[in-house]
């Protein structure tokens, strides 16, 4: 071949690669994506409710009929309104879509998501896509209107979400006397127009007869003098006749009913039910799954929020379309509101005011049960609060109650504490158990102070009153005897001893739903030394205790050896009385704890005679807790213990412990408080 024909050969193949490598880059950069491709990534950005990329894949002509803020303004009112999230589309009869070269193209599909009213199924929708020229390229897009919304939906329609509130679930004590309900409460507000006619005069007398600063009315009425409109200063509740009646007298201002939280239980309930208020963001954002909106009310103390959850109930809704054709509602999803559930209390609401009436204020805190079933009969903290000036209002002299007060908000109930010599009964019981203890022996102990040998240097375990020599059991008991009891601990040994409390639950959670704090025998459940051990015997060192443990202890000695699981619930067929620690103490050795116990109290010498009641047969303890920080604090607080408990057809275990009571007497100035409870419980039941 001739170069000329070799060369001409040359350029035509070139010019041939040429032309289908430009045929290749044009069909490369103007292939369209599918329709069905093209909503699919539509329908991905809103799964993911990324409006503003939805909006740049529609059409031409849609985007002359809406702006992008007005699209994207819309969804995020509708889906933020509806509570619209884990939303689902999804193409019917896919395969069944046969494109071609068609310009247009209908595409059917349906919507699931979780809403405000439950989940929501919502077939009929169909996406209408076109091939359009966009920015000089050949693409798919979609045609938007209302219809992709909601099927019924139309040009000019809203979309409305009408909420039903749940009706809070209510307490009840064991009678079913009320103690949180529903109920009707007065909102006192005025009509400024009206009320600043005589403005100085009427802000001066409401301020006086509510018992709140005048500034709380002239900050509300700040920026609305000339308004006409109802504007709320406080609520109130109905029972409050005289200070209504008295504000009703000046013009201008206003009563208006709305439902609440009342709480009839009053001051000495308070710490025990809580309260509720509206919910924080923070709360919202950790409870985002349980159906709470920005204008719900939740437990925040108490158990309002122990029992949240039964309580609060499901909240409904309705989700409609609001036509503007013919002002008609067309509902796109109605789901009723579920009441939460009523709890009827193991707690006795008298007694627990009772409890309350004694102490008196006084900071201490109590427990009653009973002790054959492990019903809470009561737990009271002292000083305490009327939580119904916590859902209403706070006035003048509220406040200064409870700053007088100290802090009422503090539930002490909950919190454990040393529980000095009502230790020792856990103490026998281990001792007992373990044969380390012969309840008849009499243990030889000259003078007020002991100490094993001289290595324990300046520590000595100290008694009180005058030195008795020889001692047993019984008469440890009586005496409350601390040496008798620190050398018990100390012939049991530190991990046997450990061992034996925690046949009494300490160091375990307790089986009830209310926040107590756990018990225990030694920091880390170790007890450092012989020293330690010792003063642990006789309820000093580490150990620490709740007024409802130590409650659960004595009963074993009135309930065949046996601690009940505590409820706060009334028994029923849900709720069953349960053992919850079985053979505390045996059976071998119940008499001779028993005995002890009651010898406190039937004895003229025992540190609880004074809460002997004729004709009744009881056993108990006193218990002292020295504060020191060290041997060298005699500055320290003492708190005062006292529990006692019926021993015939037992009905009641009382647990008390009183704060600062070194200059009222010691334990001795719990006891007649104790009794005064249990005088009133056992008259009560015979009746």
């Amino acid at each position: 071949m001739s170069k000329k024909n070799l060369k001409v050969v040359l350029f035509t193949t070139i010019g041939i690669i040429l032309i289908v490598m430009a045929v290749f880059m044009f069909n490369f950069f103007t292939k369209v994506d599918s329709a069905t491709k093209t909503f699919d990534t539509y329908k991905n950005k809103w799964v993911k409710q990324d409006f503003k990329t939805m909006y740049s894949m529609l059409s031409v002509k849609t985007k002359e009929t809406i702006t992008e803020k007005e699209f994207v303004d819309k969804y995020n009112a509708i889906y933020s309104g509806i509570e619209a999230k884990s939303i689902s589309i999804n193409v019917e009869n896919e395969d069944k879509i046969k494109e071609g070269n068609k310009k247009a193209i209908n595409i059917p599909f349906s919507i699931v998501m979780d809403t405000a009213a439950g989940q929501l199924k919502m077939p009929g929708y169909q996406a209408t896509m076109v091939k359009e020229e966009v920015n000089n390229k050949k693409q798919w897009t979609l045609v938007w209107n209302e219809k992709m919304i909601f099927p019924s939906m139309e040009a000019g329609d809203k979309v409305r979400v009408e909420p039903e509130v749940a009706i809070r679930g209510e307490i009840y004590d064991r009678s079913k006397k009320p103690l949180a309900i529903n109920d009707l409460i007065v909102t006192i507000g005025i009509k400024p127009i009206t009320f600043i006619k005589n403005k100085d005069a009427n802000i001066s007398q409401m301020a006086k007869i509510l018992d709140i600063d005048a500034s709380v009315i002239e900050n509300k009425l700040k920026d609305n003098e000339n308004s006409d409109q109802f504007i709320p200063i406080i609520n109130i509740l109905r029972s409050e006749k005289v200070k209504i009646d008295g504000v009703m007298k000046l013009d201008g201002v206003i009563p208006n009913k709305t439902k609440g939280r009342v709480y009839p239980g009053g001051e000495a309930l308070g710490s025990l039910i809580g309260y509720i208020k509206p919910i924080t963001a923070e709360e919202l954002q950790k409870n985002s799954s349980k159906g709470y909106n920005s204008f719900s009310l939740i437990g925040k103390a108490g158990l309002e929020q122990v029992y949240e959850d039964k309580l609060k109930g499901e909240n409904g809704a309705t989700i409609y379309i609001s036509k503007q054709n013919n002002n008609n509602k067309v509902v796109i999803l109605k789901k009723e509101s579920k009441a939460g559930e009523n709890i009827t209390l193991s707690v006795d609401s008298e007694l627990q005011k009772k409890i309350y009436e004694g102490m008196n204020k006084e900071p201490g805190a109590s427990a009653a049960i009973n002790p054959k079933t492990g019903e809470v009969l009561a737990l009271v903290s002292s000083p305490s609060y009327d939580t119904n000036a916590i859902t209403t209002y706070v006035s003048n002299t509220q406040k200064a109650e409870w700053e007088k007060a100290g802090d009422p908000f503090n539930n002490r109930f909950k919190a454990v504490y040393s529980p000095g010599s009502t230790f020792k009964l856990i103490t026998a019981a281990v001792g007992l158990e373990q044969g380390k203890i012969k309840p008849s022996e009499l243990i030889n102990i000259p003078g007020n102070e002991w100490q094993p040998d001289k290595s324990w240097g300046l520590n000595k375990v100290t008694r009180v009153g005058e030195p008795r020599e020889s001692v047993n059991l019984q008469d440890a008991f009586v005496y409350s005897d601390n040496i008798y009891f620190a050398k018990a601990a100390l012939n049991i040994g530190k991990e046997e001893f450990i061992k034996g409390c925690n046949n009494f639950g300490i160091g375990q959670k307790l089986p009830i739903n209310y926040p107590i704090a756990n018990s225990q025998v030694a920091n880390g459940n170790n007890i450092k030394n012989d020293v330690a051990l010792a003063d642990t015997g006789y309820g000093q060192g580490e150990v620490l205790m709740s007024p409802l443990h130590l409650a659960l202890s004595y009963s074993a000695v009135v309930n065949d050896g046996n601690i009940m699981s505590p409820t706060l619930e009334s028994l029923n067929e849900k709720v069953k009385a349960k053992v919850w620690k079985a053979n505390a103490i045996s059976a071998d050795n119940i008499k001779f704890v028993k005995d002890g116990l009651t010898g406190v109290i039937d004895n003229p010498n025992g540190t609880g005679h004074a809460a002997r009641v004729d004709g009744q047969a009881l056993a108990g303890k006193t218990g002292t807790a020295e504060l020191k920080k060290d041997d060298k604090d005699k500055a320290a607080e003492e708190n005062g213990w006292f529990i006692c408990m019926d021993t015939v057809n037992p009905k009641i275990v009382v647990s008390m412990l009183m704060e600062n009571v070194k200059e009222k007497g010691g334990s001795h100035h719990v006891v007649p408080i104790v009794k005064g409870v249990m005088e009133y419980y056992l008259n009560k039941t015979l009746k």
